[in-house]
């Protein structure tokens, strides 16, 4: 694996965390900043601890996951789109809290199920590039988690700009965001 592909595949697997996090930034009210960071952190850690934990179960677990890794993203992200929409007509005051630990954990991992796929193809790939370094893979992770809690620190400032204009209709445009993006996984892995 060179370095661009490298790169390309990072940027890839950070797609749905960045869209997730614009979302998301629409819904913070109270710390953006702490809140954005801790998001970023939680994003960018989970995306690069899930290639080490694919390449570590390859040989026994990635055709198992493969074959349900879209209906888990679907379902994390659709219960935490539901629970946004339910806040914003259901509950007084502020909407729930996208960085609460639960939220986040479940943002965190449906966003990175498919980084799971891409690390248990890391022994399958050709020695060349960046996996031919004796840590190669250890060194593609930490790429990988940096160009997420980049672009996801990058879209949570996004979200706070257009959670600002749309006061809480932005709650609700958060919610059926996290949705979209859950049948968007599930039909690209099914149609595929």
């Amino acid at each position: 694996m060179s370095w661009l592909d490298l790169l390309l595949l990072s940027v890839a697997l950070a797609t749905d965390a960045f869209a997730v996090s614009v979302s998301s930034g629409m819904l913070m009210t109270k710390n953006p900043v702490r809140q954005g960071l801790l998001m970023a952190g939680s994003f960018g850690l989970f995306q690069g601890l899930m290639p080490l934990l694919g390449y570590s179960v390859a040989l026994t677990f990635a055709d198992k996951v493969q074959a349900v890794d879209h209906w888990i993203a679907f379902g994390l992200l659709l219960f935490v789109g539901v629970k946004a929409l339910w806040g914003a007509f259901h509950e007084e005051g502020e909407p729930a809290d996208p960085t609460c630990c639960r939220n986040l954990l479940l943002m965190a991992v449906a966003t990175s199920i498919d980084a799971l796929a891409v690390g248990a193809s890391f022994p399958m790939m050709d020695k060349t590039g960046v996996l031919a370094l004796s840590l190669g893979s250890v060194l593609a992770c930490g790429v990988i988690a940096a160009i997420t809690f980049a672009l996801c620190l990058g879209g949570v400032w996004l979200g706070r700009r257009v959670g600002d204009l749309l006061g809480k209709w932005a709650t609700v445009a958060g919610g059926v965001v996290l949705i979209l993006i859950g049948v968007k996984m599930l039909l690209s892995d099914l149609l595929a």
